[in-house]
C-alpha cells in the first residue's frame, strides 16, 4: 500500500509550535495550494487549504524558519483524524503529515541561511559551507572556462 503525497504552496498564517506532555516538538501550519485548472464559469484557480503537522526536527526546523507568505514543499503522507468537537460531536478531518519540507521560494532579502534544501528526518540536507549567507558571493563557487570552444559536447 502507498500513502505518498507533495504539495506545494504558500503559507497561510506562521507556524504554531507547540510540545507534546512527553516533550515532542509538533508544528501545525496550512498551505493555500491552487489547483492545475480553471473553474469554466470564473475563469479562476481554486485554491485548496490545506493542514499540514510536522513532528520533531522537521516541527523545529518549519518553525525557525517558515513564514505566512513563504512558498514551501511539503513530503509525506495523507492521515484522516476522528475527533469530538466541544458540543460532543464526531468530527472528521485531514491533514498531512510531513516528512520532508524544503523551501519552495529562493531566499529573501534580509532572511538568514538561504539554505536551498529542507529538513528530513534524517538530517538536514543542505552543505555545511555554501557561501550563502556569508561575505562571500554565489558566483565565486565557480571556475571560468579557459578554453571553450562553444561546441556542445553531445
Amino acid at each position: 500500500m502507498l500513502n505518498k503525497i507533495f504539495i506545494m504552496g504558500r503559507l497561510t498564517r506562521d507556524p504554531e509550535l507547540r510540545r507534546t506532555q512527553t516533550g515532542t516538538p509538533v508544528a501545525s501550519f496550512s498551505l493555500a495550494v491552487d489547483r492545475d485548472f480553471k473553474d469554466k464559469s470564473t475563469g479562476e484557480r481554486t485554491t485548496d487549504f490545506i493542514d499540514v503537522v510536522a513532528w520533531r526536527q522537521t516541527a523545529e526546523f518549519v518553525s525557525r524558519y517558515f513564514t505566512k507568505g513563504r512558498m514551501a514543499v511539503v513530503e509525506g503522507r495523507l492521515q484522516i483524524r476522528d475527533w469530538t468537537d466541544k458540543e460532543g460531536g464526531k468530527r472528521r478531518s485531514a491533514e498531512v503529515v510531513a516528512d520532508n519540507v524544503y523551501f519552495g521560494d529562493s531566499k529573501r532579502e534580509g532572511d538568514g541561511g538561504g539554505y536551498a534544501s529542507g529538513f528530513s528526518q534524517g538530517g538536514y540536507s543542505a552543505p555545511a559551507s555554501s557561501g550563502y549567507g556569508s561575505a562571500g558571493h554565489e558566483a565565486d563557487q565557480f571556475a571560468e572556462l579557459t578554453n571553450d570552444d562553444g561546441e556542445l559536447p553531445f
